[in-house]
């Protein structure tokens, strides 16, 4: 066989891949390098007055720092949750482990959107969530959901845990059931396992779902429109805003590039830092 066949062979995916992916991304950037007029448009010529004026304002900078730290947030949550969620669903017998299950990946099938307004139907002042706090008397008054961090938190955890949960369980599925007994019989506590064996063993489940959960987070546009509306803004609202609002494209295409690259810094560190740290499971996660 040539030594050119495997490229043959993967060239149908690679003109998708770069024409779905590669020539917009690509156009994007262009745009991010042009001149803005309000009264006659995008200009042609190269600047990088749009990458200043970004570094430049504090108002971005915040932005940027708060659609971050959402996405850490969310990304810490349900790294979290997804992981006693999948040892739970692990540990289920049948038909139990089945309907569970379809439980977790149901969300799925429903669009973001669907369930982030019923998130804000739940936040409202008048909302079953506020009215069982108040009800309960552990709030005076109704508590701020919509429009806050919290409420934007809460939405998307519930959107994106089920990524965690997925990969997580993924994971346990080829770990065998005999090192923990084995563990057990020698004396060490449930929780001594959990720590020392199956999260290690897990990690590589754990790694992946963060890296697409944070990934999502940070990029998520509907979830932080509807609960966070126009008073906390993150990246995606504002290159929304700066795209069909102002149409100022040469900036809204800068904040795209920019969380693009930041996306990829971080979630590359990221990778390399834990995979450093767990080598040997991620080697026999391959194996």
């Amino acid at each position: 066989m040539s030594r050119a066949a495997p490229y043959w062979l993967s060239a149908p995916a690679l003109a998708v891949y770069a024409a779905f992916l590669l020539l917009p991304i690509g156009s994007i950037a262009l745009i991010s390098f042009q001149h803005f007029e309000f009264y006659g448009g995008i200009q042609p010529g190269v600047t990088l007055e749009n990458y200043a004026a970004v570094f430049g304002d504090s108002y971005y900078w915040e932005i940027f720092g708060r659609t971050f730290l959402i996405a850490i947030i969310v990304t810490a949550v349900c790294a979290v949750l997804g992981t006693f969620e999948a040892l739970v669903l692990h540990r289920m017998g049948n038909p139990w482990k089945s309907l569970f299950l379809l439980i977790v990946l149901g969300p799925l099938l429903i669009s973001v959107v669907v369930r982030t307004l019923g998130w804000a139907l739940l936040f409202g002042s008048t909302g079953l969530i506020n009215k069982a706090l108040v009800g309960a008397g552990l709030v005076a008054a109704p508590v701020q959901f919509m429009y806050s961090t919290t409420g934007v938190v809460i939405a998307l955890t519930h959107v994106l845990v089920p990524f965690v949960v997925i990969s997580v369980w993924a994971s346990l599925q080829r770990m065998d059931p005999a090192v923990e007994r084995a563990a057990v019989s020698l004396g060490a506590s449930e929780f001594t396992v959990l720590r020392r064996l199956v999260v290690p063993l897990a990690m590589p489940g754990i790694l992946s779902g963060s890296v697409m959960v944070f990934a999502l987070a940070a990029s998520a546009f509907a979830t932080p429109a509807i609960i966070g509306g126009r008073r906390l803004k993150v990246i995606a609202t504002a290159a929304y805003d700066e795209f069909l609002n102002t149409l100022n494209w040469p900036l809204g295409a800068s904040l795209a590039v920019l969380l693009l690259a930041a996306n990829v810094v971080v979630l590359v560190a990221s990778n390399r830092l834990i995979e450093r740290r767990y080598r040997a499971v991620f080697r026999e996660s391959v194996a």
